[in-house]
């Protein structure tokens, strides 16, 4: 996997990289893991837009993933690896030794015809393999971690993302998240072996705003742009600078980089917040 520079024919493909999509081995997923995505512009219950600048994605299928690993000590064997249009990481077909297919989150590395297993029991430090957290040792990567026992996996799904384990101590075992923050998690609760695929995500740029409508993206007017009656940034003769101590939302309330967290009944699992932004 990596990714694929083009040549500059057109002012839009000047600036376009994109996957090269060399770990993909399929095509066409499993119909009975396929569900229809509802699309709703960004509109709720009422019809009103909740979500500025939304609308008028491609139509998708969503791919029904298995988070929870919860067929347990039946060997599974990877078939394919998949691209799937709702994340950025690739998506693997397991079969299992009793006939029954099912996708989880590819982690990298792995490939088509690597066994894996998920128990409850301490198995085989091997990727793609799903164990409850305190059988793997420190300072080893995993991937869509549980929060709850039972409950699937939370943390760690995202392209190129992995979670290293701290240690175990009581319930509980500290986990350090991608942002810096070390946060306990039940002991009990599952992780998968590795980090998850396709981590040149990071890598990608969209090229043209055509790409980004067909992923239902629609243009946004910066605020400055607008009137004083229509956001705080506006207003003045011409394009003026924003005029605040910091930028704010069209509704007043300080934006980007300014932590939203309120007061949370799992704040106390936070053993070390997450690295302050250097503003």
């Amino acid at each position: 996997m990596g990714v694929r520079k083009v040549r500059p024919t057109t002012n839009a493909r000047r600036q376009l990289v994109y996957s090269d999509f060399s770990d993909i081995t399929s095509q066409s997923p499993v119909k009975g893991l396929l569900r229809a995505k509802k699309s709703t512009s960004g509109r709720n219950n009422t019809g009103k837009i909740t979500i500025r600048h939304r609308g008028g994605a491609v139509k998708r299928m969503v791919r029904v993933v298995d988070f929870k690993r919860d067929k347990f000590d039946i060997p599974a064997t990877v078939k394919t690896i998949e691209y799937d249009p709702g994340r950025g990481g690739r998506l693997a077909l397991l079969s299992y030794a009793d006939g029954e297919k099912r996708y989880i989150v590819a982690p990298n590395d792995l490939k088509v015809g690597d066994r894996v297993i998920s128990s409850k029991k301490e198995i085989e430090m091997k990727i793609g393999n799903a164990m409850p957290v305190e059988y793997i040792p420190a300072g080893i990567e995993v991937n869509c971690v549980e929060l709850e026992v039972g409950k699937g996996a939370k943390v760690a799904r995202g392209a190129g993302n992995s979670v290293m384990v701290m240690g175990v101590e009581g319930k509980f075992a500290q986990l350090k998240m991608p942002s810096g923050e070390v946060r306990l998690v039940w002991r009990g609760c599952l992780a998968t072996v590795g980090k998850i695929s396709n981590p040149d995500l990071m890598h990608i740029t969209w090229g043209k705003a055509g790409r980004m409508r067909k992923k239902g993206w629609r243009p946004a007017t910066s605020g400055k742009a607008m009137n004083p009656n229509d956001h705080p940034h506006g207003g003045g003769e011409g394009h003026q600078p924003i005029g605040l101590k910091g930028p704010k939302t069209k509704w007043g309330k300080p934006a980007l980089g300014v932590k939203t967290r309120k007061k949370q009944p799992t704040d106390k699992f936070i053993v070390q917040r997450r690295k302050k932004n250097k503003k």
